[in-house]
C-alpha cells in the first residue's frame, strides 16, 4: 500500500513538472526579446560578440564592452543604458 502511494506521488510530480514546463515555454514565446549591446557584465554575454574575438556565451572578459550583448525584453534596452547593434558598431568604428 505504501509503495502504491509513493508511485502515485512520483507520477503526479512528473506530470506536474511537464505542465509547468509547457506553461513556461508558452510564456517565453509571448515575450519578444532583442539584443542589447554594452550591458553585459564580464562572463555573462549571451553569444558571439561583434568584433569576432569569441563565438560563445560567457566568454567576455570586460564588463559593459560595446561589442558584447545580452537578450532583454523588447523595448527595454535603451531604458537600461544599452545600445542597438547599429549604435554598437558605430562605437566600435570610432575606436
Amino acid at each position: 500500500m505504501n509503495t502504491r502511494l509513493i508511485a502515485s506521488s512520483a507520477l503526479a510530480s512528473v506530470l506536474a513538472m511537464g505542465v509547468l514546463s509547457a506553461a513556461q515555454a508558452a510564456d517565453d514565446k509571448g515575450k519578444e526579446k532583442e539584443k542589447c549591446y554594452g550591458i553585459a557584465k564580464a562572463g555573462t554575454n549571451d553569444c558571439a560578440n561583434l568584433s569576432g574575438s569569441h563565438s560563445c556565451a560567457g566568454q567576455n572578459k570586460t564588463a559593459m564592452a560595446p561589442d558584447e550583448w545580452n537578450y532583454v525584453a523588447k523595448g527595454t534596452c535603451e531604458k537600461i543604458g544599452g545600445k542597438s547593434e547599429a549604435e554598437a558598431k558605430a562605437m566600435i568604428a570610432k575606436k
